[in-house]
């Protein structure tokens, strides 16, 4: 079982990653203005800044490239008027009625759809914030998103993600020549927690392990044969360097884990 790090741990002193702080709602005509001429923050500088890895509340959090098409499950929050007005994690001003959401490790401006798996309701939104930092929420969508799939009064609903598109753009497969499937898989690295020769004895460690993962990284079975063995691998996948593998093994207490590069 994973043990993270329970010392709290101030959020990073930049306020790019100052996002969703909690203020009484400015309804003034000034604010409103503001917000309404706000523009996409969309530069090489911003992208940068965002990328960087970050720890909030113990935890370190490591935003990396998606291609289009990608997938992810989880669970789904919404903000709203507590946070209206205020700057958002890449700078700009948050507005509840925009097509916008909040993602711990996604890029800033990934256009992702959200299909709300619980009444098949779907939308399409823009990250531009950090979070939600609560294990198990992949995404935090904006008033307005969550309205448009009928999850306001629950306040949480079971989301699939599907990346569309980037830079604020959404794209077609065919046309997205700089994040795809191809260039993420190249020099990917895995943390190898467990080799099962039965399948049912893998399946069990993965799952165990996915209730225990944020994004971006997930517990996934790779199998290989050995001397004519069927060997299933239970393996930590989401890491671009083996750095990152290493501080997320030590960070984590799974000292035993093995380090492998597929």
């Amino acid at each position: 079982m994973l043990v993270l790090n329970k010392s709290i741990i101030f959020l990073i002193a930049a306020f790019l990653l100052i996002g969703c702080s909690k203020k009484n709602v400015n309804t003034n005509s000034e604010t409103y203005k503001t917000i309404q001429n706000s523009k996409i923050r969309n530069s090489k500088a911003m992208h940068r800044a965002t990328m960087r890895s970050y720890f909030v509340l113990g935890n370190r959090y490591y935003p990396k490239k998606t291609y289009i098409g990608e997938q992810f499950q989880g669970i789904a929050s919404w903000y709203g008027p507590d946070f209206h007005a205020k700057k958002t994690s890449n700078g700009e001003t948050y507005n509840m009625y925009a097509q916008t959401a909040a993602s711990k490790t996604l890029p800033m401006n990934t256009m992702v759809k959200v299909y709300n798996q619980d009444n098949g309701k779907s939308t399409i939104v823009r990250i531009n914030d950090r979070g939600p930092f609560v294990r198990g929420r992949i995404i935090d969508l904006s008033n307005k998103a969550a309205h448009d799939i009928d999850m306001v009064a629950n306040g949480t609903a079971n989301i699939l993600l599907t990346v569309v598109g980037h830079n604020a753009k959404l794209s077609n497969k065919n046309d997205d020549n700089t994040n795809n499937k191809s260039e993420i898989n190249n020099n990917e690295y895995f943390l190898q927690v467990g080799a099962y020769s039965k399948i049912e004895g893998a399946k069990k460690v993965k799952r165990q392990y996915n209730e225990l993962l944020d994004l971006p990284y997930k517990a996934v079975i790779k199998q290989s044969i050995t001397n004519g063995i069927i060997i299933n691998k239970v393996l930590i996948s989401g890491f671009n360097t083996e750095q990152e593998a290493d501080e997320f093994r030590n960070n984590n207490d799974i000292i035993n884990a093995v380090i492998i590069s597929i």
